[in-house]
């Protein structure tokens, strides 16, 4: 007689199958080309809603950097801070909150909020220059960034409610940092350069530093970070090349877009594993891009199809 094999033993069958077909996710991208600039765009922050923050206008003369948040694939809101000269929009949270930074008219870089349609400046009050820039925001509106010494150093910090935390006494070095996303557990995601000159990503988990590294890079900056946990950033190769890259707890994917290998960096990263960027083309223009991954959905039946076409494998006689 034939005795099909314990379930048990299908899905350790299945899971053999299944890890090496799973192990890069697939993405599907799709440039963004804002209208009033078709030689820059970036896209820097996605939520879980789909909603994502960037600019247009390289900051040249005659292009301003003009902020906006973006409802894919064509729906922009201009969102500039009022009466300045320049804005980029770089993190977005859960309901809409922007965090990012602005020129004024006497050139000083200062950053900003918008919660709730209210825009708020916000500057390190350690600062003794004329640079201060916003980069994540999270559900409670806690920002990440830093500031800039006279001298070109740069400080990473948090801020909530008008109180600013340094970050530079947790990371290895403070030659130079920005943090650069928070989540709403609390968690800071940034890069550092160390006493070598070397730029390495970093992850703060309850105060506690991991030190970011995607393998044989000879740079690498942790330019976002989601809710589970993983990172967004870019790293450059041995020959100069830009590659986004995902980190999922210490497992590193690197990802281009498929019309910009070699120069493209991944800026932000939602809880769905949505990511958005840039990368620049041919012709040298910066095109924003947002990269999708299959549905939950459509990943569970085609591991149905795995487990259907391995019963057969699995049969024993007895």
């Amino acid at each position: 007689m034939t005795k099909q094999a314990p379930l048990s033993l299908c899905i350790a069958v299945l899971a053999c199958i299944a890890v090496p077909a799973w192990a890069d996710t697939v993405y599907s991208f799709s440039s963004v080309i804002d209208p009033n600039d078709p030689t820059f765009t970036q896209l820097l922050g996605i939520n879980n809603s789909g909603t994502i923050a960037g600019y247009f206008g390289s900051g040249a003369a005659g292009h301003p950097n003009q902020g906006f948040v973006l409802t894919l694939p064509n729906s922009y809101t201009s969102e500039n801070f009022p009466n300045s000269a320049q804005t980029q929009v770089v993190g977005i949270n859960g309901v809409g909150d922007t965090a990012g930074f602005y020129i004024d008219s006497g050139g000083v870089n200062h950053g900003f909020t918008d919660i709730g349609g209210v825009f708020n400046t916000v500057d390190d009050p350690n600062s003794t220059s004329v640079l201060t820039q916003l980069l994540g925001i999270n559900n409670s509106d806690a920002v990440a960034g830093y500031w800039q010494n006279a001298g070109g150093t740069q400080f990473a910090f948090t801020e909530k409610g008008g109180m600013f935390t340094g970050l530079g006494s947790l990371l290895p070095t403070n030659t130079s940092a920005q943090a650069t996303d928070v989540n709403n557990g609390g968690n800071v995601s940034g890069f550092f350069t160390d006493a070598g000159g070397i730029t390495h990503g970093f992850l703060l988990v309850g105060g506690v530093e991991t030190t970011i590294d995607f393998p044989g890079a000879t740079l690498t900056e942790a330019l976002g970070l989601n809710n589970q946990g993983q990172l967004s950033g870019f790293y450059l190769d041995a020959m100069g090349n830009m590659h986004g890259f995902v980190d999922s707890n210490g497992m590193f994917q690197s990802i281009d877009d498929p019309n910009g290998v070699g120069t493209t960096i991944i800026n932000g990263i939602n809880d769905l594993g949505q990511v958005v960027g840039f990368y620049v083309d041919g012709n040298g223009n910066t095109i924003g891009f947002a990269a999708t991954t299959p549905e939950p959905r459509s990943a569970m039946l085609v591991l149905l199809g795995m487990v259907l076409w391995a019963l057969p494998l699995i049969r024993q006689r007895g």
